[in-house]
C-alpha cells in the first residue's frame, strides 16, 4: 500500500516576502502623489476663501455707499459670507478657529481695503 506524503496548503516565506516587498513599493510610489494632492487641495480651499471674502467686501461697500478706500471688520463681513442671517466671521488672527472662515493651512487672512484683494499669509495662497 502507498501512501501519499501529506503537504500542507500555505505559502512559503518567500511569497510572504514578495508581496509585503510589493506592498511596500506602491505606497512608496503613492504616497508623495496624496502629499501633493492635500497641499493642492489646501491651496485651491484657501484661494476660494479669499473669493468669497472678496465678493463679501465688495457687496458691504455696494449695500452701505462705501468708498473703495474703506476696510470693513470681520464683524461687518459675516453678514456677507453665508451661514444664515449671522454669517461667517472671517478668522484675521490665524490657527483654527471653530466657526470661523479659517485658513485650511493655518495662514492669517488680512481683509484689506475695498481695491485691494484680501491675502493670506500662507505661501501661494494668493488670489489671481
Amino acid at each position: 500500500m502507498k501512501t501519499k506524503p501529506s503537504r500542507r496548503a500555505g505559502f512559503t516565506l518567500v511569497e510572504i516576502m514578495i508581496v509585503v516587498a510589493i506592498i511596500g513599493l506602491l505606497s512608496a510610489i503613492a504616497l508623495p502623489n496624496l502629499v501633493k494632492a492635500r497641499v493642492t487641495s489646501q491651496t485651491n480651499a484657501c484661494i476660494n476663501n479669499l473669493r468669497q471674502i472678496d465678493s463679501a467686501k465688495h457687496q458691504w461697500a455696494l449695500e452701505n455707499n462705501q468708498p473703495s478706500s474703506a476696510t470693513p471688520s470681520e464683524t461687518d463681513l459675516a453678514p456677507y459670507m453665508g451661514r444664515g442671517e449671522v454669517g461667517l466671521v472671517v478668522n484675521v488672527s490665524g490657527g483654527n478657529v471653530e466657526g470661523q472662515l479659517n485658513c485650511p493651512t493655518g495662514g492669517t487672512y488680512t481683509i484689506n481695503d475695498i481695491a485691494t484683494p484680501p491675502g493670506c499669509d500662507a505661501p501661494g495662497h494668493e488670489l489671481p
